[in-house]
């Protein structure tokens, strides 16, 4: 069957900036890195585009439109980064829409679209980067209001365990002694205030030893395993060492991370 049925995401946010601000954070390739996934991204229509996903996982595309500061354009290639036939799946399609207010803010509205073959697969999916995708514009609205145009340096760990997601989540929000949002969170010498709280994430606003902004998450990893997971982009001339010297301590504590049996 070709590729007819159609799938649309669409919402919006409201952040702090002025529109240059706001396009240089959803439009260039440090300003996504610093919020969202490690980007490559040239900067003009017709330019190549990749998001790095972990070890050896990454969507490629290019830009489509490019309307500095207002209206950015781009496609993945969906087929490849679920490992199917070129003609499986349509591009994967985002729009991003920079609109000024009052008041020193924008509203960024998002459209991400597609069309597939209708399998139930497709529509989890879906369904799965709406819940995935939507919590980074959280980090984007903390990003605008306390590290605008700053370079990030990235810190990444996971593990995976026995149990549903739900079950994970609850060990891992035991563990730090997650608290409710505006509450400070004290771990492994690191000190933050919870910014959001989520199903299965929260964010997190770090404030000591190096600034920054940590999420927390857990996603279902398949035959009845999950995968939990810390995120952080760090602001500081200092934050490159300690990525270096505590990348792997937080990759240890996710590991022994203690998970009741079901």
């Amino acid at each position: 069957m070709s590729p007819n049925v159609p799938y649309r995401l669409e919402f919006s946010v409201e952040v702090p900036g002025t529109a240059e601000q706001v396009w240089q954070a959803v439009a260039t390739a440090r300003g996504m890195s610093a919020w969202f996934l490690p980007t490559e991204l040239e900067e003009r229509e017709g330019g190549s585009l990749h998001f790095s996903m972990g070890p050896d996982m990454g969507s490629d595309g290019h830009v489509t439109a490019w309307e500095p500061p207002r209206r950015l354009v781009y496609e993945e290639d969906w087929a490849a980064l679920m490992g199917l036939a070129p003609d499986a799946l349509s591009p994967l399609t985002s729009e991003f829409l920079v609109e000024a207010q009052s008041g020193g803010t924008c509203v960024v509205r998002v459209t991400s679209s597609g069309f597939g073959t209708g399998a139930d697969w497709e529509a989890e999916f879906w369904e799965d980067m709406g819940t995935s995708w939507k919590p980074f514009f959280d980090n984007l609205r903390l990003y605008l209001a306390h590290f605008a145009g700053q370079e990030a340096t990235p810190l990444e760990a996971s593990a995976s365990h026995p149990g549903d997601a739900g079950t994970v989540w609850a060990a891992l929000r035991d563990e730090l002694g997650l608290g409710g949002e505006g509450t400070t969170l004290e771990l492994r010498d690191t000190t933050g205030m919870v910014e959001r709280v989520g199903e299965r994430q929260a964010l997190v606003r770090l404030t000591a030893p190096v600034p920054g902004m940590l999420t927390v998450f857990v996603h279902g990893a398949g035959e009845g395993e999950s995968s939990a997971g810390v995120r952080a982009y760090l602001f500081s001339a200092d934050a490159a060492e300690y990525v270096r010297r505590e990348e792997p301590a937080w990759e240890a504590w996710l590991q022994q991370l203690s998970v009741p049996a079901e």
